[in-house]
């Protein structure tokens, strides 16, 4: 008798990538679920990819701006266009997706079921006049945006990301909460292509939070003095009203110190949540807490569940989302055929497109700060992009570049921010991932181009391991 797996949250990365794996097994029935309009996922409708879109418009504007050897008017952004043309691609890529599960419900042991579905108790799903009782369920619904808990938060409007990316018209000013990856990639566009004037609120010395010291310095300057952004470190928000005039006064502690910051309009880029509301985990034994869903994928509390991507709050990361979603179901064909499960293994690798992707942040593997931590010999060199010819000649000479190595020759990390950085990540990743020895990475430069700044690494770092 074939084995029924039910999987919510169909069209996203994860759901989609365990469907696709599960459905090779022919003694697996399979029951894909998701009320999705029209359907595509997160990263598609309202992620990564729509995101990209509004940047690139914006970062033509800045590089025109940035560069004297240019003349004349400095054109406007037309948001309207901007918005007009993001919408188009999305539909297209979510259209491909749909596609993607439609060609997989052709097949006899698939069926695809464009509803709602919740639990009703442990192993039973309502979706719309039907129950079903599977033998297991992935949970792979995504995240949503999360909102602070802040006294006054409803009482005035605020803007989220997922706001941002449908709007053509903002007021003249605003204050945003929330400078992590969604902050560091929106707010910049915010500032460029609706010229806004933005005040930012950094709880932190600095942001970016998984980049070494240096990194997360050089960005913080990069955005006061390219963008002219005001960004409040050491700050944390403690309440919010509506102004006299339809604005906002948020008031926040700095350094110890209370103040008051009023603006047009308010963002929230404070981060997303899972998307577990709308399931009925409430009605399961399910107790969706810290480490509630392990690194096998399989729930705490039941192990017939399985949660992958955005919904277990582990890493909400597109190509995680999508790694995660295969573990679980290998784990799912190992449970039922009474076999050890694997472990999600994930080997940090992170791209923040900061600066409006002119100067991007990408880290793979270990930081010095990580090393450190973890107890690994090592040694880390930097390298600024000032230093390099070719980012001159190509007027993006700011940011640096820092390469770790283990004190055996192993690449163990790499962290840019620099131009191309985003770029020159997928190569980093394959010397880390391959373990390869540092001393035996070919510096091979056909013609100036950027990733030399990868070869000069390369080189500091040989010479600088021990004999």
């Amino acid at each position: 008798m074939a084995t029924h797996v039910a999987i919510v949250g169909a069209y996203g990365s994860a759901g989609v990538a365990a469907a696709e794996r599960l459905a090779e097994d022919p003694d697996i029935e399979l029951t894909l679920v998701d009320d999705g309009e029209p359907g595509g996922g997160l990263c598609i409708l309202r992620g990564c990819m729509p995101s990209k879109e509004v940047l690139s418009a914006a970062e033509h504007r800045f590089v025109a701006r940035h560069d004297d050897r240019l003349s004349g008017p400095l054109p406007d952004v037309d948001l309207e266009s901007v918005i007009e043309r993001k919408d188009d691609h999305t539909a297209n890529f979510a259209a491909h997706r749909r596609a993607a599960v439609e060609r997989l419900a052709e097949r006899d042991d698939v069926t695809f079921l464009h509803d709602t579905a919740r639990f009703v108790d442990d192993g039973r799903l309502a979706v719309g006049d039907r129950t079903i009782e599977p033998d297991y369920v992935v949970i792979a619904t995504g995240s949503t945006v999360d909102l602070p808990s802040l006294p006054g938060i409803g009482d005035v409007d605020v803007l989220t990301s997922a706001d941002v990316l449908d709007r053509s018209e903002f007021g003249e000013s605003g204050v945003v909460m929330g400078f992590g990856y969604v902050g560091l990639e929106l707010v910049p566009y915010l500032s460029e292509a609706a010229g806004m004037d933005l005040t930012v609120v950094e709880h932190d010395a600095r942001p970016l939070d998984e980049g070494d010291e240096p990194f997360g310095d050089a960005l913080l300057e990069y955005y006061r003095e390219a963008f002219d952004i005001d960004v409040l470190t050491d700050t944390h928000e403690k309440r919010v009203e509506a102004t006299e005039n339809a604005g906002v006064r948020l008031h926040v502690d700095r350094e110890g110190r209370e103040e008051a910051i009023e603006a047009d309009q308010l963002f929230a880029f404070t981060g997303r949540r899972p998307a577990l509301d709308r399931i009925g985990i409430g009605s399961t034994s399910l107790d969706p807490g810290p480490e509630w869903v392990g690194k096998t994928m399989q729930a705490r509390e039941d192990d017939r569940v399985f949660v992958a991507g955005d919904a277990n709050g582990r890493e909400p990361i597109l190509h995680v989302a999508k790694e995660q979603g295969f573990t679980a179901a290998e784990n799912v064909r190992r449970h039922r055929d009474g076999d050890p499960l694997v472990e999600y293994t994930n080997v940090h690798h992170h791209v923040v497109f900061s600066g409006l992707g002119v100067l991007p942040f990408a880290r793979v593997g270990h930081s010095a700060t990580s090393a450190d931590a973890a107890g690994v010999e090592h040694i880390a060199v930097t390298a600024e992009a000032k230093s390099d010819g070719v980012f001159k000649t190509k007027n993006v000479p700011e940011g640096l570049a820092r390469l770790v190595v283990g004190t055996d020759g192993t690449v163990l990390g790499y962290q840019g921010l620099h131009y191309h950085a985003d770029v020159m990540a997928k190569t980093m990743q394959i010397a880390v991932e391959m373990g390869l020895d540092v001393r035996e990475i070919p510096d091979r430069a056909y013609h100036p181009t950027t990733p030399e700044i990868l070869d000069s690494l390369v080189r500091d770092a040989t010479a600088t391991l021990p004999e």
